[in-house]
């Protein structure tokens, strides 16, 4: 089969590789859509990742596809199901998963591989992180759970309530999926962004109020003057740039929460006002994955509607693009996603 290789830094070659050989509680998968994530962009970029890449090694996990072929100890599947994968499944024995964290599970098992033709679901992610595709589901709505289910994350550890205000910083997919479960949550948006494109998707998606942020000197005090002098009650940071960790502190309200969402390079430092947050009480938090309910709760959402492809897919590339795709969104920032299609 044809799959991407990644060899190192920006080294990446669309190759043919084995078929992947699938143990007696795995399935083999026929991927039918692989999206392109900014997880993927920086992994092309630094040639590694600490916790899932390892090269060379076969790359990409926000997937959907068809079963064809099943080990002799699966139950609940056949071939011919259409399936979305998550890309991990926690062990539910460790100390963390005792604690009701699977995200941070001691023997979290990621998988990688959808930018190929086919790719191996290993046995614990079909147990615990398979499911198949309703009907009428296309496979780029699908292949959209796994990176939603993050969000969801983010918007149940920020509390976000009806009648709240919400601000996002950052409009790529990301930031956009926050300003959508935001809306249907109730809350007022206010949506920051570097590009009129990222602010008029935001705008489609439900933001009440947009800014500009190279037009706008302070965009603190705007967040401020929009919410009555107060700063909104949820901040959520979706760049991942030391600089705007520290913005979005102060765009938050006294006892607001600010959620630092973007990861942001290794060694990276910031620098807070401690008597703001002491005297604010302000609450910081920082999400990071998903489990297996946010994954089944985010493909609810799908079923139903709240977040579609249309809005956060804009391009179909074919596997042997790849590279292609991956230098172009190395450096154009504000994309949305694009689909390989193998």
């Amino acid at each position: 089969m044809l799959a991407a290789v990644l060899y190192g830094r920006e080294n990446l070659h669309v190759e043919p590789v084995a078929v992947p050989r699938i143990g007696v509680g795995d399935v083999l998968v026929r991927v039918r859509a692989a999206l392109t994530c900014g997880t993927d962009v920086k992994v092309f970029q630094r040639g590694y990742h600490a916790r899932m890449i390892i090269p060379p090694a076969v790359f990409g996990h926000e997937l959907a596809g068809d079963i064809v072929e099943v080990g002799p100890a699966v139950r609940g599947f056949r071939t011919g199901q259409r399936v979305m994968a998550a890309n991990s499944a926690p062990c539910l024995e460790c100390y963390y998963c005792r604690k009701g964290l699977q995200n941070l599970c001691e023997d979290l098992l990621f998988n990688n591989g959808a930018y190929a033709e086919y790719i191996r679901i290993p046995d614990r992610i079909v147990e615990r992180n398979l499911h198949e595709i309703p009907a009428g589901m296309s496979y780029q709505d699908a292949a959209l759970v796994e990176p939603l289910a993050c969000v969801l994350k983010g918007v149940e550890d920020s509390g976000v309530r009806k009648g709240d205000t919400v601000a996002v910083i950052g409009l790529g997919p990301i930031g956009l999926m926050f300003v959508r479960l935001a809306k249907t949550a109730g809350a007022r948006v206010i949506a920051l962004g570097r590009r009129q494109t990222q602010l008029n998707r935001a705008a489609s998606l439900g933001a009440d109020e947009l800014i500009s942020t190279p037009k706008i000197h302070d965009p603190v005090r705007v967040v401020r003057e929009l919410t009555g002098g107060r700063g909104a009650d949820v901040g959520i940071e979706a760049v991942g740039k030391p600089h705007t960790w520290e913005l979005i502190v102060q765009m938050v309200r006294k006892g607001g929460t600010v959620n630092f969402f973007g990861g942001c390079p290794s060694d990276s430092h910031v620098s807070l006002d401690t008597s703001l947050l002491h005297y604010s009480e302000i609450t910081c938090k920082a999400s990071f994955h998903h489990t297996p309910a946010l994954i089944r709760k985010a493909l609810g959402l799908v079923e139903r509607g709240v977040i579609t492809a249309q809005d956060f897919v804009n391009r179909e590339e074919p596997l042997t693009n790849l590279l292609e795709v991956m230098r172009h969104l190395m450096s154009h920032n504000g994309h949305l996603k694009t689909a390989i299609i193998p």
